[in-house]
């Protein structure tokens, strides 16, 4: 792999991992409205919690590049339950704008499924497994 292209997927893991790493922070002791949004969809509160798993512990494998496409896949697993649980009624809407209403969530899975498939580059804390 050239040193562009470890580069190039350095950047995409700190944008991804990062941005969506403050999400998870500001989530930390507050996850009672996610349990209460699982409640009314007919599922368990307990799973609130994951979001701690796909909202810090993977994104920040995911920038220090420890088992990347594990952890991106974690990722994007996390956001699609989102992305339906919260998002649903507006998967097919445009903002006032004309962009698309759930872009920023569009942008966070593209970059993790990305991750997923290249995995995280030389400039990465491992790359020699195949989660890497």
């Amino acid at each position: 792999m050239n040193k562009n292209t470890s580069l190039g997927l350095l950047i995409l893991r700190i944008a991804t991992g990062g941005l969506m790493l403050l999400h998870g922070i500001a989530k930390i002791g507050h996850t009672s409205f996610i349990g209460d949004m699982l409640v009314q969809k007919g599922l368990p509160s307990l799973l609130s919690y994951g979001v701690y798993l796909t909202e810090i512990i993977a994104p920040i494998l995911i920038l220090i590049g420890f088992r990347t496409r594990l952890s991106a896949l974690i990722f994007v697993l996390g956001a699609l339950f989102a992305l339906f649980l919260v998002h649903s009624k507006e998967l097919f809407l445009l903002n006032e704008n004309g962009g698309w209403q759930v872009e920023l969530l569009g942008l966070y899975i593209a970059g993790a499924l990305t991750l997923f498939f290249t995995g995280g580059g030389n400039l990465a804390v491992s790359s020699t497994n195949k989660w890497d």
